[in-house]
């Protein structure tokens, strides 16, 4: 049982308020994004800076919906990924993790690299220019998600690949907002 008190111990010391792991529906994701806001608003935080968090929150769910894939369906089920939100003194931090196809790592990575290297103008230029052009995915997906992302936080996108096994890869995302 020592577990718990570890994993109490990590949530204190890492500032998070907020933890899901598990299942991803659309009914979960809008209890997880009700309990965040009710977060926010017990801490009186600002308006503007909720939008911001918010608005990254539903990315990142949305992503997790849309294009997990599942690593072991018998035992963790569909859209099995984590999700969790921090606060510290001077910002929110929204991390995401899910299974995604091992053949999508490197033109995943080069994306968020380039969506990284863009300053606030060109986030906005690339974002206008994805609406013009934007085909949708076979997952519904233009590609727009990261680049909102970087926008509204603004601040570089944080993300890492872990392999799970020769098929699949896990998706490791933090998006950083500042409270100022």
């Amino acid at each position: 049982m020592k577990y718990i008190y570890d994993l109490h111990k990590t949530m204190l010391t890492k500032n998070l308020i907020l933890v899901y792991e598990g299942e991803f529906t659309q009914e979960i994701t809008k209890s997880v994004l009700a309990m965040a806001e009710r977060n926010m608003d017990s801490f009186g935080e600002e308006s503007g800076i909720k939008r911001k968090v918010f608005n990254v929150m539903v990315e990142c769910l949305q992503n997790i919906c849309k294009h997990s894939e599942s690593f072991n369906v018998e035992v963790y089920g569909k859209n099995n990924a984590i999700f969790m939100i921090g606060k510290q003194e001077d910002e929110y931090f929204i991390t995401s993790g899910n299974a995604i196809l091992a053949e999508n790592v490197d033109s995943m990575a080069e994306k968020l690299t380039n969506i990284n290297k863009l300053d606030k103008d060109g986030l906005k230029s690339l974002y206008k220019e994805i609406i013009r052009n934007g085909s949708l995915s076979e997952k519904g997906g233009a590609g727009l998600g990261f680049v909102d992302m970087a926008r509204k936080s603004g601040k570089k996108l944080v993300f890492d690949f872990e392999p799970i096994n020769q098929e699949l890869a896990f998706f490791s995302l933090k998006t950083t907002i500042p409270r100022i």
